[in-house]
């Protein structure tokens, strides 16, 4: 059923953890490669969720939520990339947002510099996506959901702010960063969210979008100070290595 952190949550929250390869896409070779994560984010009194990045399997994800006794009610995108909202990459085709539209008709939140972007790499149009600025606000059931805009590993990366939870998609990880050497990707913007997401609470628990560490999730806290590139570097240094 997916990983659920066993520490506190806020009262109604609903929140759960999928790995690709794991517990959805099982058998998928490429999907265990990429080892992406799918979050299941919302209202637990009102069973009202939205996903977070579908894809590799997304029949599989509505099969989930509505085993789970859940409606979903819209889909929130960390940034365009296909192990993200599906297309092509590595030679490999990925379902994702398109598939999903085909059997659910919800809304795909966006960062609105990213709009074009995840409509070309995905093929949902773009009448499916509804664009969002910095610190908007996606409302699920009862449960706000705060988003951030971090440019940097793509020009629309954005993460989640629900409850004491940070999804951070592959702006940050636990151990790392998103990169910044591909198209679109900025490297001077990315130490700009960077520092933004070491301003947040350290009581914040950090979930990103791919399982590239031991632990599934960690506090921020303990991120900010095992984390290298979180260090506090100035800009000069930080583009040194990373531009």
């Amino acid at each position: 059923m997916g990983r659920l952190y066993d520490g506190p949550m806020p009262e109604g929250l609903y929140f759960r953890q999928l790995l690709a390869g794991r517990d959805f896409a099982a058998g998928d070779q490429f999907a265990t490669t990429m080892l992406n994560h799918v979050y299941v984010v919302g209202d637990a009194a009102s069973g009202e969720v939205v996903l977070v990045d579908p894809a590799y399997d997304v029949a599989a994800l509505l099969g989930w939520v509505e085993e789970a006794g859940l409606t979903l009610a819209g889909v929130l995108a960390t940034h365009y990339h296909a192990d993200h909202v599906g297309g092509d990459i590595f030679g490999e085709h990925i379902q994702g947002l398109v598939d999903l539209l085909e059997l659910a008709e919800v809304p795909v939140h966006v960062q609105k510099d990213e709009m074009a972007w995840v409509s070309e790499m995905s093929g949902a149009p773009v009448s499916s996506l509804v664009a969002h600025g910095d610190e908007d606000v996606v409302e699920v059931g009862a449960v706000a959901v705060r988003l951030l805009h971090t440019p940097g590993h793509t020009p629309g990366s954005q993460c989640f702010v629900v409850g004491d939870n940070l999804v951070s998609g592959d702006t940050l990880f636990l151990e790392g960063c998103g990169r910044t050497d591909l198209p679109g990707a900025d490297p001077d913007a990315m130490y700009t969210s960077l520092q933004r997401l070491a301003s947040l609470p350290g009581r914040l628990r950090l979930w990103p979008g791919h399982h590239y560490s031991p632990a599934s999730s960690s506090p921020l806290e303990e991120v900010k100070r095992t984390n290298s590139v979180l260090a506090r570097v100035t800009r000069e240094q930080w583009l040194r290595v990373f531009s």
